[in-house]
């Protein structure tokens, strides 16, 4: 993320919207997640072998119980999915592991650069197949389009 921003520190004029997509193997929708939590508690290994249990992702930032929200209009952008039909929702929850980890200090170098950033969770394909998610993310990035 950090070379991201130097990229983008190039950009003017333009609105920079960081979208992240992860996989919810338990989910059958979409889910627009609004926040993340800075609390990273990792319920296996990820691929360094990092296994944190309830640690704050970023110490300056307090306890785990402090989130951050993005400054997407999630209402907005979960209206428009819904007028393509699709099976979508705002969620509060982006996990505890690699996806609300990258969330939060996503969300936290879009504050401090004045850019924004949304995290989406997708089910997998046995739930939702590929196509539809390929139609259903052309839909999302038009949305956040109209809701910058």
């Amino acid at each position: 993320m950090e070379s991201a921003i130097s990229k983008t520190d190039s950009v003017s004029n333009a609105n920079v919207v960081w979208l992240h997509l992860g996989v919810n193997s338990g989910a059958v929708r979409f889910a627009i997640e609004h926040q993340a939590a800075n609390e990273a508690t990792f319920r296996c290994p990820d691929e360094l072998g990092w296994q944190p249990q309830q640690l704050p992702i970023v110490l300056e930032d307090g306890g785990i119980s402090q989130t951050r929200k993005t400054s997407m209009h999630v209402d907005a952008i979960l209206k428009s999915l819904k007028k393509g039909a699709y099976d979508v929702m705002i969620s509060g929850n982006a996990g505890r592991f690699v996806c609300n980890y990258v969330y939060y200090h996503s969300l936290r170098f879009a504050e401090q650069k004045g850019n924004k950033s949304l995290f989406v969770h997708v089910p997998l394909f046995a739930r939702i197949d590929q196509e539809t998610q390929m139609r259903f993310t052309a839909s999302l990035l038009d949305a956040i389009a109209s809701a910058c």
